[in-house]
């Protein structure tokens, strides 16, 4: 028997299609989208890198079996036209110091082809600065040297011969300094005074209090310290046993004020005495350990010690 199909009767469905799952992503498709770069870019990486390190090998191969330097030179020369050329510096960790003199030291290089910068001369040359503690030099692929600069900080200024010089806390020289542009530092005076600047935080650091009464030190016979307080007087401190009469006399100063009271100089070079002088007038108190500090003698003339 044949089957009849009624005109306008829909056709019979088959079995409902399976929605397909979209294509699982590779690995470095995943890594190229959080990285954010393209695939050309990445691309582009690799190849350089591959390049770079192939010039290396082949310098490292050919200075090892001793051929001669000049095709070393023309393989890292290669490298260079390549894109391995040092076109940019980055420079961090300046405060003070004139970042154009890093970039000169970082530039004045015989090639600037990347495998022929030489990091540790450019360093040494950056160490020859006073401002220059330390450096730490890099490259960073394709074409930039990145320079790390610690530096050093101000502690004093020195003065010599008439010439001012921003010193560090070691006594390191750091720059000259202009008479009318002096920064608020303690102001150390003399030749050789520099040189003691380690020495003089220590002492200083003895007596607190006093530290910022003190406008100068000079360094006397490249042995010993004047001090000159900022009321106008001086204290001339012994060579041996300085901290020891600077806290002796930061306790008189505190017990029964001594600054600011008319004096023009004290004497504290015998640690068991304290001769203050006035206009006309010596005053010497005893200040040994077991003595109050009461006056014991008084005299018409100075003493006029400078040594």
């Amino acid at each position: 028997m044949s089957r009849t199909l009624k005109r306008g009767s829909p056709p019979r469905r088959g079995a409902p299609r399976r929605k397909q799952k979209p294509p699982r992503r590779s690995f470095g498709d995943r890594l190229l989208e959080w990285l954010q770069i393209s695939e050309e870019t990445l691309r582009r990486a690799v190849t350089w890198t591959i390049v770079l390190a192939a010039s290396v090998l082949l310098i490292v191969a050919a200075t090892w079996i001793g051929i001669p330097g000049m095709v070393g030179t023309a393989i890292a020369e290669g490298a260079g036209r390549a894109g391995f050329r040092v076109e940019q510096v980055e420079v961090t960790g300046l405060k003070r110091m004139d970042k154009m003199t890093v970039y000169a030291v970082a530039l004045d290089q015989q090639s600037r082809a990347m495998p022929l910068v030489d990091l540790e001369e450019v360093r040494q040359k950056l160490l020859r600065y006073g401002w220059i503690e330390d450096a730490h030099v890099s490259r960073r692929l394709p074409d930039t040297l990145l320079v790390q600069i610690d530096e050093r900080s101000p502690a004093a200024v020195w003065q010599d011969n008439g010439q001012l010089t921003l010193i560090d806390a070691k006594g390191v020289l750091l720059e000259p300094v202009s008479a009318d542009a002096l920064p608020a530092l303690p102001l150390l005076v003399g030749e050789g005074a520099a040189a003691q600047a380690p020495a003089y935080q220590a002492l200083i650091d003895a007596a607190p209090a006093l530290r910022p009464r003190i406008r100068a030190a000079t360094w006397i016979g490249n042995r010993r310290w004047n001090l000159l307080f900022d009321t106008g007087e001086t204290l001339a401190l012994p060579e041996q046993g300085a901290q020891r009469a600077l806290v002796k006399f930061a306790e008189l100063d505190g017990a029964d004020r001594l600054l600011g009271k008319g004096f023009l100089r004290f004497d504290m070079r015998d640690p068991t005495k304290l001769v203050a002088r006035k206009p006309g007038e010596v005053v010497r108190h005893d200040v040994a350990p077991a003595a109050s500090p009461s006056p014991i003698a008084s005299d018409a003339a100075g003493t006029g010690e400078n040594g």
